[in-house]
Order: structure tokens, then sequence, then C-alpha cells
């Protein structure tokens, strides 16, 4: 479920072989004195009922790349690795990029920072 700055994940396990997941990712933008406008995400919920909160920031020319932290950090608290989060399957995905990309006023074809790539 997907409403602007907030996107809520949450699967149950249908097998035993699956995992369940109720994660909530929250984000909006922030400035940040060294590294200019940011996005700001809070990750917090359970997976396979073991709860977890853990959060991260990206410059504004990577926030985009939002769903392979969130992906880490899922793997990192039990979700099964490669499969990680399915945010980029999710049909609100695109909806969460969208209002990324407002908030941040970035249009594409804008350049990533070379020293963002380090």
């Amino acid at each position: 479920m997907f409403e602007p700055g907030h996107l809520h994940l949450s699967h149950s396990a249908l097998q035993k072989t699956d995992h369940s997941f109720d994660i909530h990712l929250r984000y909006q933008r922030v400035e940040d004195p060294a590294l200019g406008t940011c996005m700001s995400f809070e990750m917090q919920g359970e997976i396979d009922g073991k709860p977890f909160s853990e959060t991260f920031q990206l410059p504004r020319d990577l926030a985009f790349n939002f769903a392979q932290n969130a992906s880490r950090i899922a793997i990192r608290h039990g979700l099964p690795n490669p499969a990680g989060l399915p945010i980029a399957q999710h049909q609100d995905y695109d909806r969460m990029f969208e209002d990324i990309r407002t908030q941040l006023d970035a249009h594409p074809g804008e350049p990533v920072k070379p020293e963002h790539l380090e």
C-alpha cells in the first residue's frame, strides 16, 4: 500500500519454505550540511516475526537507488538472498519513485556526481 512518503509491503508465508514480512518504508526530503539535498529513509517492521528498524540516507542523485538499499537491509534481517525485498515488482513502486522525483524536483537525465559512485 502506498501513500506519499510511505510504502507498506506485507506478505504472509504460504508454505514452510516461504517467508513472511510486514515492512514500512517511510521517506522524506532533508537538507544535510555535508551532502545537500537528500532523501532520508526509515525502514521498520518484521521479517518472519523478528522486528527490525533501520534508517539510511541517500544524496539527491542516488535517491532513486533506494530499492537496493532497502533490499540489503531486508536481507540482513532475514529475507532470503537473492530474493531481497520485492519492491521493484510491487505495483506501488512506480508511485513511490514518482513521489521521490517530485519531492526532489528531479528530472530524467540529470547526472550522478562521480564522487557518489566511489
